[in-house]
């Protein structure tokens, strides 16, 4: 069993992969003593990201490419977690807003017991670098939202830097509603951090936030109106499931 899986959604990355964001985890990993597994889920690319990842991977012995149909990033990250054989699998957004080097912030939380270690913008310590007024502002009412539907506590749900024991995710994921039932025919990912860190607080996991840093990069991926609407109504798909007992199956 490896030590580390590094699981990274691809969706349309053509521009990111040209900033080196790959290269920058591969030389990041290559003097670590422990062992770790790299796997990249392209989710149905139009572009050019299936055929760069597969060049970039080859005779790399700890990186594989799955390829899937798009159904979006939950999907994704979803057969990622099936094939990981990692004792802790890490979550990461291809575009490296959150640096790979930031893990070593998390992986001592496991180390101490905690089954969820979640990277955060916004507790302290935390830094945030060329981000638009708008997608804070986005963010901080989201995380309002999520506060007072679904009682969550932490100041950070959606920083795409998470880490899991390997039993942990795979129990959560067994419970996933909203996001197993959501048809993805655009780059929405969905709420489904918060899906699963309410679940991880249903069932009595430990998870701690920890301060990382963080770089906004431009994207065409955000509708802020469009997305707020889609991302509130999966908040209280999550309530009414919650209240219906669905999850309690």
């Amino acid at each position: 069993m490896k030590f580390l899986s590094v699981i990274i959604p691809a969706f349309n990355e053509k521009r990111n992969f040209k900033r080196g964001v790959l290269s920058q985890v591969d030389s990041y990993f290559k003097d670590k003593q422990y062992s770790v597994e790299i796997i990249v889920i392209d989710d149905g690319s139009t572009d050019d990201t299936r055929k760069l990842i597969e060049n970039f991977i080859r005779n790399k012995k700890d990186w594989k490419l799955l390829n899937i149909e798009h159904k979006g990033k939950y999907q994704a990250v979803k057969e990622g977690i099936k094939e990981a054989q990692g004792k802790l699998i890490l979550f990461i957004d291809f575009d490296q807003s959150t640096p790979i080097s930031e893990v070593e912030k998390l992986i001592p939380g496991a180390e101490m017991g905690f089954d969820i270690l979640i990277g955060s913008r916004e507790v302290a310590g935390a830094k945030r670098e060329k981000e638009p007024f708008y997608r804070h502002l986005m963010g901080r009412g989201f995380n309002l939202v999520v506060r007072l539907i679904v009682g969550l506590p932490f100041k950070d749900t959606q920083c795409g830097f998470k880490l899991f024991r390997r039993e942990t995710i795979q129990k959560i994921i067994k419970k996933i509603i909203v996001a197993e039932k959501r048809k993805t025919v655009d780059a929405y990912t969905g709420a489904f951090d918060v899906e699963i860190l309410y679940l991880a607080n249903k069932m009595g996991y430990k998870v701690k936030e920890i301060a990382v840093s963080w770089q906004h990069f431009k994207t065409e991926r955000v509708n802020p109106v469009k997305d707020s609407l889609r991302m509130f109504l999966d908040i209280l798909r999550i309530k009414l499931n919650n209240l219906m007992g669905s999850y309690d199956k």
